[in-house]
């Protein structure tokens, strides 16, 4: 009991100083996106103090850390107190809980221990790995994040953090419903909320889920945008609009907390795509099936190699949600409302219905047609993909509206230049 007690407590260590560590340094290799595209050269000078050792700049999270956690905290006399401090504790536990399900590799071998440790059994590389409802748990503590940004609009007293504050709650809990619909084909096909299982069952199959369910990917991602508040999904804190939305009262180590827990959601969103649909761990010609039985089998070279796949497409996909915010401009908010209730949510029923289906009758299929599950599956979505696409161009009204191509009126005064040039 005690040596479960000090392997979680080591778990929850290593990644609350992995995941806080990487939160700073993606903000780096934001920047440094951010001066690519833009034709600039981007932080390049902070390195070792008191030393000419620059590092390309790999100092600057750590004075912008130190900055903001040493800097004046400036609190209005018109907030709320108690619901003013507690907002950015509420919404960094939030995100930072998530990580409890999140796998970061398949499992550490017992024999690369020394034997004088006495562990026999391989080391799940999750700090809850026998949580049978993970996904359900993902849901839930994810969408505390809510509360946490209500209650901070609510406790600055100002209009513009309560408008932003009434944005981001309208559209996190709009966007949950088709990242519901989303993760439940995943589940409805694999059979199970287990992350750790869901990446086995790809193992197995060697399809993953991006090619079964192409709708199901397009609608989880573009829900996981929306849930992380990312470009062009990020009304909320919109500078043109509302000055810095929900935490524009808010400085030193608080606004800190509410940076770091933007990046903490867009990490976990990165991380369940790729368990989710991209494999997880998996890639073809290695050691497949999940951690049991074969987890005794795996040894620290395969081990070592599924964490550094699991965390390269994880890089991957992190890399994909900051170009995506220097590529797109932000949508309207009732275009944002639009393209949840309007076009998300049928599209996930869709994919629901085509999963539903499948699952039921695949057998059946499977001796009719001599293909496999997996391949109708993956037929059948992108065949139901362009579907939905081509019907969501057709009904769009911007097609048949033509309001924003009629003739601008000409002004009097310049209609009349003719008659007095004739003069």
């Amino acid at each position: 009991m005690l040596a479960d007690t000090i392997e979680a407590l080591l778990k929850i260590a290593l990644v609350l100083g992995g995941v806080m560590t990487a939160s700073a340094y993606l903000v780096l290799v934001e920047r440094w996106i951010a001066a690519w595209v833009q034709d600039r050269i981007g932080p390049n000078r902070v390195g070792i103090p008191l030393t000419n050792i620059r590092l390309w700049g790999l100092g600057q999270p750590i004075a912008d850390g130190v900055k903001l956690m040493l800097k004046g905290e400036a609190v209005p006399e018109h907030v709320d107190k108690p619901i003013y401090y507690l907002a950015p504790a509420v919404i960094f536990v939030g995100a930072i809980l998530v990580f409890a399900v999140i796998p970061f590799g398949s499992v550490l071998p017992a024999g690369i221990f020394p034997e004088n440790w006495n562990i026999h059994e391989p080391i799940a590389l999750v700090i809850a790995p026998q949580l049978d409802v993970g996904l359900i748990y993902v849901l839930a503590v994810g969408s505390i994040a809510v509360y946490g940004v209500v209650l901070g609009g609510w406790g600055s007293n100002n209009k513009y953090s309560f408008f932003g504050a009434i944005r981001s709650a309208a559209q996190l809990i709009s966007y949950e419903i088709p990242l519901g619909l989303g993760i439940l084909g995943v589940v409805l096909a694999t059979g199970s909320l287990r992350l750790e299982e869901i990446i086995g069952r790809q193992a197995e199959s060697g399809w993953w889920n991006v090619v079964q369910q192409p709708l199901g990917f397009v609608v989880f991602t573009v829900a996981a945008f929306a849930e992380a508040t990312r470009l062009p999904f990020d009304l909320p804190e919109a500078e043109q609009e509302l000055v810095g939305g929900y935490h524009t009262e808010y400085s030193g180590i608080k606004l800190m907390l509410f940076l770091v827990s933007e990046f903490l959601h867009m990490i976990a969103a990165a991380f369940l795509m790729v368990v989710l649909f991209l494999g997880g761990w998996h890639i073809w010609g290695l050691t497949d099936g999940i951690d049991s039985p074969a987890g005794n089998l795996v040894t620290w070279p395969v081990a070592l190699l599924r964490v550094v796949v699991l965390l390269a497409k994880v890089m991957v996909v992190i890399l994909f949600f900051m170009i995506a915010r220097w590529s797109w401009p932000r949508f309207r908010f009732d275009q944002l409302m639009q393209m949840a209730w309007k076009v998300m949510i049928p599209w996930g029923l869709a994919n629901l219905v085509v999963v539903a289906i499948v699952v039921e009758y695949g057998n059946r299929i499977e001796q009719a047609v001599g293909v496999g599950r997996e391949v109708c599956m993956g037929l059948a979505g992108f065949a139901v993909l362009l579907a939905v696409w081509l019907v969501t161009v057709l009904t769009d009204p911007s097609r048949t509206d033509n309001r924003l191509r009629r003739d601008l009126p000409v002004p009097s005064f310049l209609a009349n230049q003719g008659d007095l040039g004739e003069m």
